[in-house]
Parts: structure tokens; C-alpha cells; sequence
């Protein structure tokens, strides 16, 4: 994995991006706000029209918060249009055929536009995991919350949730320690295809994916 030369600490408030500069980190962050409003101004009919499908198919909520770390570990809401239903019982069990197109589409992804323009993610980073996994990560593992956590990212574009956990967070390491506007222009490109072609939306034998413990870190 490539070494990263002049790391700095994690201090409040730094947004840590390898070597790269304040203008890249500047310009990152400009493009987050400017495609964040675009997609919300464009968007905000088919986000209307998919609220009032899962409250007609599902009932209330129509969006799923969630707690989720970001960066530097500090928690935010992560905001999703709701894919299953309430109560109990297996993930396979509890999503329904409306939410599984949802979320082979991306759609269910739609609400996190707003997480972006917050400040909470970014258009490209790692994407943002369960609390519960912070302390099953190794070192290396945890350097993925270094930047703030993505609505796409490296491992997204190189197989999504069919990626055994190790290639996944190796992949989210290798982003923080090379990310630069070039790699998040080509994670951007990529994304679409990736999401057309349906391709690693969930693990191979799960209605999502597996759960990440320890023994595999």
C-alpha cells in the first residue's frame, strides 16, 4: 500500500487529505456544495415522487436516519429514503421489492445530498459504516475516517458490497492515501456505469450485506 509522506495529526476540525494542498482541499469542498444544490434543485420531483411511493407501499418513515461516523470518527445522520419495512425479522425479511430497487438504483441514496452540502460527507470518500464497527477496525483500518466518509468512493466503483470486508477497507485506505480532484473526477465517471449495470449492489447470498467483526480486521 503507498505510504503517505507528511501526514499530519487529526486535530478538531482537520480535514486530512494525504499531502494534498488547502487549494485541493478548498476546491473539494467548493465541489461538494455546488453538486450537492444541483442535485437537490434537479432532483427534488423524483425525491418527492419516491417519498410518496414508500408512504403509500410502506407507511411512515419515509426516510431512515442513522447514526454514522464521519470524519475524524464524530457522528452524524446519515439520511436514506427507507427500503424496509418495521419490525422484526432479517433484513431479507423486512426489505421489500419497492426498497430493493431502490437501493439497485442508488435512489435510496438520494436523501444524502443533503448530508453533503451539511458538511457530514462528501461526494466521493469511503462510504459511512455502523458505529458499532469503530472498534473492530485495525490502525490501518481506521485511517478511512481521515477524510469525510462518501456518497461514492474507490471500493464502490471496484465491486460495492460483494467485496470481502479486507478489500473494502483496504480500498478505502488506499483512497485516503492517494486522494486527490483527479481520482474524485474518475470515481465520479465511473459511478453511473457502475450503478446501471446493477453491479455489487449486494453481498453474493445477503439482501445487503454482512455484518463487518473483528476476527475479519
Amino acid at each position: 500500500m503507498t505510504g503517505v509522506a507528511g501526514a499530519t495529526s487529526n486535530r478538531d476540525n482537520t480535514y486530512w487529505l494525504g499531502d494534498t494542498s488547502r487549494m485541493t482541499r478548498f476546491v473539494k469542498r467548493l465541489l461538494d456544495l455546488v453538486v450537492s444544490v444541483l442535485a437537490i434543485a434537479v432532483l427534488w420531483p423524483l425525491m418527492l415522487l419516491i417519498a410518496m411511493l414508500i408512504l403509500v407501499l410502506m407507511g411512515r418513515p419515509v426516510i431512515f436516519k442513522q447514526r454514522r461516523p464521519g470524519l475524524n470518527e464524530r457522528a452524524f445522520c446519515v439520511y436514506k429514503f427507507r427500503s424496509m419495512r418495521n419490525g422484526d425479522g432479517s433484513d431479507e425479511q423486512r426489505l421489500t421489492r419497492f426498497g430493493a430497487l431502490l437501493r439497485a438504483t442508488s435512489l435510496d441514496e438520494l436523501p444524502e445530498f443533503w448530508n453533503v452540502f451539511r458538511g457530514d460527507m462528501s461526494l466521493v470518500g469511503p462510504r459511512p459504516l455502523l458505529m458499532d464497527y469503530l472498534g473492530h477496525y485495525s490502525a490501518e483500518q481506521s485511517k478511512r475516517h481521515r477524510v469525510r466518509p462518501g456518497l461514492t468512493g474507490w471500493a464502490q466503483i471496484k465491486g460495492r458490497n460483494d467485496l470481502s470486508w479486507d478489500d473494502k477497507l483496504k480500498l478505502d485506505v488506499w483512497y485516503v492515501e492517494n486522494c486527490s480532484l483527479w481520482l474524485d473526477v474518475k470515481i465520479l465517471i465511473a459511478t453511473p456505469f457502475v450503478v446501471l449495470r446493477q453491479q455489487g449492489v449486494n453481498k453474493t447470498d445477503h439482501a445487503t450485506t454482512d455484518r463487518f467483526t473483528e476476527s475479519e480486521s
